[in-house]
């Protein structure tokens, strides 16, 4: 059976490049010339504060949004103009803040269709039951029984998604993630929400999936659960990179320390 997750590559070619990403709504700037990059088998980490433009800089690489100027490499290869599901087809998965499963559905079903990036056949040969759709639907489901594995939740399988405690959910959806074989996974404020010991299990098994050589990029707002999983960490503040490095460096940048503690004292006295 192929591995979920594909093996480590010791080159250290870069998985994904942002080259002056800049996003403009109006006369508002969200992202502004953002450069970063993740390394094959790397674990990166985007912070900022609440409004920094974390969560447009995620669309712009997942595709949901066009750039006003700059650009996306995904393993050199340039997917600035490509559609997510084109994207989803050359290796970058999704795993957003908001719980996205389909209700009325089993946690099998809605691991399956994490493999859709990667099937071939059509209406007509499900339609008809042909040989190769059947040997397809097999492969989809050989690979969704080993996504829950991976992650911990084959005991659940059977229960509808909706069912489990919202911890789990997310991690459904990183099971989904993993059942299309991605080269990269893009995980939008995952551990939002969470308690102390949901938040505990997912991390445990991001550091479990970097270990085993996949690429990630993590953004979230939550400085501490970053800084504990990431091996460098970009921090935003109003579209601009103001800040990277390691998370020891990250902690003590006084840039870093201004920008969180400002827009906490603009929240309090708003």
């Amino acid at each position: 059976m192929a591995p979920v997750v594909p093996p480590p590559d010791p080159s250290g070619e870069r998985m994904l490049e942002t080259t002056d990403l800049t996003r403009r709504f109006g006369g508002v700037v969200a992202v502004d010339r953002v450069s970063i990059s993740v390394g094959r088998g790397e674990l990166c980490g985007v912070i900022g504060p609440n409004g920094a433009g974390k969560s447009t800089l995620f669309h712009l690489v997942a595709g949901h949004l066009r750039p006003n100027a700059g650009r996306v490499r995904l393993e050199g290869r340039d997917i600035t103009a490509l559609s997510p599901d084109r994207r989803a087809r050359l290796g970058l998965a999704i795993a957003f803040q908001s719980v996205r499963l389909f209700r009325g559905m089993t946690v099998l079903e809605n691991v399956m269709v994490g493999a859709h990036a990667w099937t071939r056949h059509g209406f007509w040969e499900a339609f008809l039951r042909l040989p190769q759709h059947r040997r397809e639907e097999r492969a989809i489901l050989d690979r969704a029984v080993q996504a829950l594995d991976r992650v911990g939740l084959r005991a659940d399988a059977s229960r509808l998604a909706e069912s489990l405690p919202i911890g789990q959910q997310r991690i459904v959806q990183v099971a989904r993630a993993l059942c299309g074989g991605p080269r990269l996974l893009l995980l939008d404020e995952p551990a939002s929400g969470l308690r102390a010991g949901e938040r505990a299990v997912l991390a445990d098994l991001l550091r479990e999936l970097r270990a085993e050589g996949l690429s990630m990029l993590l953004v979230e707002h939550d400085v501490a659960f970053v800084t504990r999983l990431a091996g460098r960490v970009t921090v935003i503040d109003r579209g601009r990179v103001i800040a990277e490095g390691t998370p020891e460096a990250i902690r003590e940048d006084p840039a870093v320390i201004a920008a969180y503690l400002g827009r906490e004292r603009e929240r309090r006295s708003a």
